[in-house]
């Protein structure tokens, strides 16, 4: 039998449970949750970003099927990034319309130098690297190195799930 965790009082779980599969597709999402708990959408929103404060949730976020909107060329960019200037390149580079996704990651040196990574979409991977070339204009000399990593099929995106106990 597993514990509950201690860090999800029942009122947390609950919230939890009913937004694990993504949000309702409404106006107001968390007034919607908030009637289906029979809570106020103010406890919702409060309980949320307490929990997104504590580290529980780290983030609440769209997930798109990019294959869907037409863009079936996907690429995970990976840099080699001057670890003094990630946290300015990086804000820039995830600022840019085209990433949907842009983190510091540890290097796994020897094999791995990459610190930076950035997901770039495109309708086909001609304009991907039109993109990656973008990216690399803007990191400059600070680049020391850099990759990309096609998908070759869409992986199942799921948030935040709690199990029942046995």
């Amino acid at each position: 039998m597993t514990a509950p965790d201690p860090g999800l009082d029942p009122v947390d779980r609950s919230i939890v449970r009913a937004t694990q599969a993504g949000l309702p597709l409404t106006r107001a999402p968390y007034a919607a949750i908030a009637q289906q708990l029979e809570r106020s959408e103010d406890e919702v929103i409060a309980r949320m970003q307490a929990m997104l404060d504590r580290g529980i949730i780290r983030r609440i976020a769209i997930a798109p099927n990019h294959y869907a909107l037409g863009m079936t060329a996907n690429g995970m960019s990976v840099w080699d990034v001057d670890d003094g200037r990630i946290s300015e390149l990086g804000a820039q580079i995830g600022a840019l319309p085209f990433v949907t996704h842009c983190y510091q990651r540890p290097r796994a040196l020897p094999d791995w130098p990459y610190n930076l990574f950035a997901m770039l979409h495109g309708s086909d991977r001609t304009q991907v690297e039109e993109k990656r070339r973008q990216v690399e204009a803007l990191l400059g000399d600070a680049c020391h190195g850099q990759d990309i990593l096609y998908s070759t099929r869409i992986l199942k995106k799921t948030g935040l799930r709690l199990r029942d106990a046995d």
